[in-house]
């Protein structure tokens, strides 16, 4: 609320939200934006991918064409047709958003479905 002007004070905005000035202080430094956060950390996707041949090879391209560095993989069995993929991948010199990067997996051919679990 202080960043985007919607409170002049500190006492206005913790009024304003229902928390003490003690807990503004005390937490102030620990709570950042999703967007601040996934930058420089290391994001947990999970990805439901299509079971055909080459559709991981295209996420893990992504993945390194912008700049993710993956430390892990786990790959459920295929049911369905479908398989679960974890990613976990340090995202400090992504280029670009997390936003547009997930957005950019979402288009992939195979891809039926991609979020952030953790970050």
């Amino acid at each position: 609320m202080l960043e985007a002007g919607e409170a002049n004070t500190v006492n206005e905005a913790t009024q304003k939200v229902g928390i003490s000035r003690s807990a503004f202080y005390k937490y102030k430094d620990s709570i950042r934006p999703f967007q601040d956060m996934a930058q420089g950390r290391i994001i947990n996707f999970q990805l439901l991918l299509k079971d055909e041949p080459g559709v991981l090879s295209v996420i893990l391209n992504d993945f390194a064409s912008h700049g993710a560095n993956i430390l892990t993989i786990n790959q459920s069995i295929p049911g369905g047709g479908i398989a679960i993929v974890h990613i976990g991948a340090e995202t400090s010199q992504l280029g670009a958003s997390l936003e547009e990067f997930l957005q950019q997996l979402g288009l992939e051919r195979g891809v039926v479905r991609c979020e952030v679990l953790a970050g």
